[in-house]
C-alpha cells in the first residue's frame, strides 16, 4: 500500500493511495454481475465494470474534496487534503473530475445503449452527492443511490434488460451503505457540528447505533430475498450469516461511540461485502443455473 504521507497530491485528492472505498464500491458491483449473469460474467464486463468501480470512485473523491474546499480545513481528519492544504488548485481538482468522467465515459461506451443511458443517471448521482450534505441529513441516501448504481447497470450490460428483481439487490446496497457511511459520519460528527455539514449521524442522534443495526437487518433481509428471487443455495445463505456477524461485531465494538472504535466498524464493512460476494460466488460455481 502508498504510504499516505508520501503520496503524490493528485494520489491523495483520489484516493488511490486508501483503496478502502474501492473495495466497497467494487464488492456490490461484483454481487450485480454474478446474479446478472447467474454465475458466468463475460471476461469484458467484468474489465469494464472494475475499472469503472476505480475510476468513478477516484471521480467521487475529487469532487467531494471539491465540494468541501472551504469547511475540510477546519476538521482535524481532513486538514491535510490536498485541496486545503494549497497543493492543489480548486480549478485543477475540477479538471481531472472531468477527466476521469471522460476515461468511464469511454469505458461503458464499449457497452450497449441502455447501460449508456443509465451511465448518465450514476454519473449525476456521483456528482450531487457532495452537495447534498449542505441541505439535507440524508447524503448517506445519495451517496448509496450512487453506490447501487452499478446493479442495474450490471443488469442491462449482460442482459439489455431491467428485470424487477434487480431492486431488491440495489435497495440492499443503499440500505448497506447509509449503514456504513453511518459509521463514517460518527467519527466526523462533532466537527460536522461545528463546520454546518449535515449527515445521518446527527440526524440519528442517541439513536445512532439503534437505526443502523435496523438498516443491516434490512440489508440480510433483502438479501435473502434476493437470493430466494434468483435461487441461490446453501452456500449464498451461508454467507449472509457470516455477514450477520460481522455486523454484530460492529455494534459491539462502536457502543461507545469512540471515533476509532467507529471507524474500525466502517473499515469492516469491507469484509462483509467479500464475504456476501466470495458465498455468492461459490454458491453459482457448486450450484449452476
Amino acid at each position: 500500500m502508498i504510504n499516505p504521507s508520501a503520496a503524490h497530491p493528485w494520489l491523495r485528492l483520489m484516493r488511490l493511495e486508501r483503496p478502502i472505498g474501492t473495495y466497497l464500491l467494487l464488492w456490490p458491483t461484483l454481487w450485480a454481475l454474478w446474479f446478472a449473469s447467474a454465475g458466468r460474467p463475460t471476461l469484458d464486463n467484468l474489465l469494464i465494470f472494475s475499472l469503472g468501480v476505480v475510476v468513478m470512485r477516484a471521480a467521487g473523491c475529487v469532487i467531494n474534496d471539491y465540494a468541501d474546499r472551504h469547511v475540510d480545513g477546519e476538521v482535524e481528519r481532513t486538514k491535510q487534503r490536498p485541496l486545503p492544504s494549497g497543493e492543489v488548485r480548486a480549478s485543477t481538482a475540477l479538471g481531472l473530475f472531468f477527466a476521469l468522467l471522460l476515461v468511464a465515459l469511454i469505458l461503458v461506451l464499449l457497452t450497449n445503449k441502455l447501460t449508456i443511458v443509465l451511465a448518465f443517471g450514476g454519473a449525476a448521482a456521483a456528482t450531487l452527492y457532495p452537495f447534498l450534505k449542505r441541505i439535507t441529513h440524508w447524503p448517506q441516501l445519495g451517496l448509496g443511490i450512487a453506490w447501487a448504481w452499478s446493479t442495474p447497470m450490471a443488469f442491462a450490460a449482460h442482459n439489455n434488460a431491467l428485470p424487477v428483481e434487480l431492486w431488491a439487490i440495489f435497495a440492499a446496497v443503499v440500505l448497506w451503505t447509509i449503514a456504513f457511511d453511518t459509521y463514517y459520519a460518527m467519527v466526523d460528527r462533532d466537527d460536522d457540528l461545528q463546520v454546518g455539514i449535515k449527515s445521518t449521524a446527527i440526524l440519528f442522534g442517541r439513536y445512532d447505533l439503534l437505526i443502523i443495526a435496523l438498516l443491516q437487518l434490512a440489508v440480510l433481509v433483502l438479501l435473502v430475498v434476493s437470493g430466494m428471487l434468483f435461487q441461490r443455495g446453501l452456500i449464498y445463505f451461508a454467507g449472509l450469516v457470516v455477514a450477520a456477524g460481522y455486523f454484530f461485531n460492529q455494534h459491539r465494538i462502536s457502543r461507545g461511540r469512540e471515533r476509532e472504535a467507529c471507524f474500525k466498524a466502517f473499515l469492516s464493512n469491507n469484509r462483509v461485502g467479500m464475504i456476501i460476494f466470495i458465498g455468492l460466488a461459490t454458491d453459482y460455481l457448486v450450484n449452476p443455473q
